[in-house]
């Protein structure tokens, strides 16, 4: 764009994203276009007025952004190398195999899969196994309560501490009631939480599957719609959960309006404190956007969808919630000694519910009576219950997008455990939804009810491929080194050869036999790719004009 700025005259102003991907964006175009004259980078956040006119007054020379450029280059030409050679061996392998149809794979997609196959299998290959909590009713000084038993090493304990042989508690059973004893440890604490941040893209597409059964893929869908049709939220793509420090003093107004034809909104507004202020409003906090925010203008509710209406109040809610006072809890953790043995119970009461009934539907941990060190307690009666262990839970929409961004529980290393954990995880805001939507149409997931569950063309795709395609620690390396490419201290060159040498052992471990034999026996859902028309026209783009390379 063309601006006059004081006594200078700026012919090229970029203003695409400050992050590494909105860079690329910028110097393909300029690139594209043969453009070889000065460019200036304006860096911009907020589209507040203020915040833009400051910005506009430190403009930056586009060269100095260089790096960035030269680390999403690199991760946009290595995810496609990736991809293309991959998916071809392997769909090339697959024919040999007897499987008539595309095998893709990718750096974000493949991982993705790998995690819920492995999910399900641990799911299908589980063995429940009983165990036998006793709990035991104590008198105590005030009033009564229950407590658990906790069984010392020695007895028959799996590794989570449950006791898996009834005969032990059901002696101590016996010899409870009657018994005396005291309160050998209390602690008591109060505790102060604070609300729920402003949404992320994917925190809000993991409320919004957890509360309304919504996709990932609606709810991006939905907060398009909401933000270009509607104009009721900011910008939705966003990874940031905090607000810029000049929208607290802008925040009563465009919430008070927002929330005008919603009882339910105006219900929460009112009992909102616009004096308080917390940590959500944080200008070193904000990237290259901020977390999603109402615009401030008034929701004709009549104009929107039912899922409309629930994801946008789940947006003005989060920012609703941080003029509420934090919850304040007191909770009490107590273990009580009889017969040589160790009970212990826990409770809390809700001192102050704070921002708590905006969020929460579920009930709370019951409080215990007061309780005093050292106090006598007598056993008034016990009993053993007979419980199963139960498997993992099957991946939803919610829980993987949550894995997602925080795939590094889910890696042993822990450099690179720690790397996942300081970058945006496995995909970005703006690719999570796409990449399960992808996974869905290519017929590697099926959908039940909530849960998505590895077909056996997925099952077989992720046993035929070498372990290291199938599990996120690709990416931390990857991010590594083009962290290291932006900040000036490794080589684009260097990078994609390193990739290059690692295709090639990649690809010879391309193997029809083993493709077969996964095909054959692979366990899983029942599924198929969705059926996509063919186009009767054939179009070429050339490679300036192709969009970069996705996170796939």
């Amino acid at each position: 764009m063309s601006i006059e700025l004081d006594d200078y005259t700026f012919s090229h102003i970029s203003t695409c994203n400050s992050n590494r991907e909105g860079q690329l964006l910028v110097q393909e175009v300029i690139e594209y276009m043969k453009y070889r004259g000065p460019v200036q980078r304006l860096l911009i956040s907020d589209l507040n007025k203020p915040a833009v006119s400051r910005a506009l007054a430190k403009l930056h020379p586009n060269t100095e952004y260089q790096p960035l450029f030269q680390a999403a280059q690199a991760r946009s030409r290595a995810d496609w190398l990736y991809g293309i050679n991959l998916t071809r061996a392997w769909t090339l392998t697959g024919r040999q195999a007897g499987h008539d149809g595309v095998l893709s794979v990718g750096r974000v997609q493949t991982p993705v899969l790998g995690l819920i196959v492995r999910r399900d299998n641990a799911i299908r290959d589980f063995k429940p196994h009983p165990f036998y909590p006793l709990w035991v009713d104590l008198k105590v000084a005030q009033a009564q309560l229950r407590a658990w038993w906790a069984p010392k090493e020695h007895q028959p304990l799996d590794d989570q501490g449950r006791l898996i042989d009834r005969t032990p508690a059901d002696a101590l059973a016996a010899q409870l009631p009657g018994a005396s004893g005291h309160l050998t440890k209390l602690d008591q604490q109060e505790k102060r939480q604070a609300p729920p941040l402003p949404y992320s893209l994917s925190a809000l597409q993991v409320d919004a599957a957890r509360r309304h059964g919504l996709s990932a893929q609606m709810v991006l869908d939905i907060c398009q719609r909401l933000y270009e049709r509607h104009k009721l939220i900011t910008y939705p793509r966003s990874d940031c959960r905090y607000l810029p420090e000049e929208h607290l003093q802008l925040a009563q107004r465009s919430l008070t309006s927002a929330c005008q034809n919603d009882s339910a909104l105006q219900q929460w507004l009112n009992g909102a404190d616009f004096t308080l202020r917390s940590k959500a409003w944080n200008d070193k906090q904000v990237g290259a956007h901020h977390a999603i925010a109402p615009t401030g203008k008034p929701a004709d509710f009549s104009q929107l969808s039912e899922t409309e209406g629930h994801v946008f109040r789940l947006i003005v809610r989060n920012v609703m919630a941080q003029f509420y006072r934090p919850l304040r809890t007191f909770e009490v953790k107590a273990e009580f000694t009889l017969l040589n043995e160790a009970f212990r119970a826990r409770g809390q009461s809700i001192l102050d519910p704070g921002w708590n009934p905006l969020f929460t539907t579920r009930d709370e941990t019951p409080p215990l009576p007061p309780l005093t060190q050292g106090e006598p307690c007598q056993a008034l009666g016990a009993g053993v219950e007979e419980k199963e262990t139960r498997p993992p839970e099957p991946f939803t929409d919610a829980s993987l997008i949550k894995a997602m961004m925080n795939i590094g529980r889910y890696v042993e290393d822990p450099e690179v455990r720690r790397t996942l954990r300081d970058t945006d995880g496995l995909g970005t805001e703006a690719t999570r939804a796409g990449i399960i939507e992808t996974l869905v149409q290519r017929g590697y997931l099926v959908r039940q009810q909530k849960a998505l569950r590895a077909t056996k063309l997925g099952t077989a795709l992720i046993a035929a491929l070498p372990s290291a395609v199938s599990t996120p620690e690709r990416t931390a390396l990857w991010e590594q080194r083009l962290r290291a490419i932006s900040e000036q201290q490794d080589d684009p060159g260097a990078f994609q050869q390193a990739l290059l040498d690692d295709l090639r052992g990649l690809l010879t471990h391309s193997d029809a036999a083993k493709l077969r034999q996964s095909l054959q026996y692979a366990q899983g859902e029942t599924g198929s790719p969705a059926k996509t028309r063919k186009s009767t026209k054939t179009k070429r783009t050339s490679y300036a004009k192709r969009k970069p390379a996705k996170q796939y």
